[in-house]
């Protein structure tokens, strides 16, 4: 992994998009393409042997990546999404955060019973919205759930990987 690479590209807004967080801005990732394939690499070589069927990218920087590894792996991609932004029949998950309430959405015939599912996002921070997202994917039966992030904090006191029941497989590319 050339987290040398990935780090040097990695853009830090202090005090966004509330003073005391320092906010890890993924775009400066992938606005170069030599980090969108060295994350594309990695994330391939976790995956490459899993028998990935679908990815679900998680809105809207999930989306990114989830894409570019389907086409690699040969699986289907499913948008995990705010709702009212997709247009057919849906299952919701809500979950809390930390100014309220929030509800998260994908369609109805997205995933079965014989699916192993990937659910990418950019950042683990809380793991709140993952958690969910792995909720809401459940509710489907999948053979099998895994779940990756390109960054996840881990000195920052946040303790995201604690949100997930131990049968999740969870990686990430950078742990800062």
């Amino acid at each position: 992994m050339n987290n040398k690479l990935l780090l040097d590209n990695l853009r830090c807004i202090p005090d966004w998009p509330i003073k005391g967080v320092n906010f890890r801005d993924v775009t400066t990732l992938f606005k170069n393409k030599e980090c969108v394939k060295e994350i594309e690499k990695e994330m391939f070589e976790i995956y490459k042997d899993k028998g990935i069927t679908k990815i679900v990218g998680i809105e809207s920087r999930g989306f990114v990546m989830s894409s570019a590894l389907a086409i690699e792996l040969g699986a289907g991609i499913v948008l995990c999404r705010k709702p009212g932004k997709l247009p057919c029949e849906t299952v919701q998950q809500s979950y809390a955060k930390e100014y309220g309430i929030d509800t998260i959405e994908i369609h109805k015939d997205a995933i079965d019973e014989n699916d192993i599912v990937l659910l990418h996002d950019d950042l683990l921070a809380t793991g709140g919205t993952m958690k969910a997202a792995c909720d809401l994917v459940k509710k489907f039966n999948p053979k099998k759930v895994y779940v990756n992030f390109i960054i996840e904090l881990v000195n920052e006191g946040l303790n995201g990987r604690a949100a997930f029941d131990e049968d999740i497989e969870v990686t990430s590319l950078i742990q800062i």
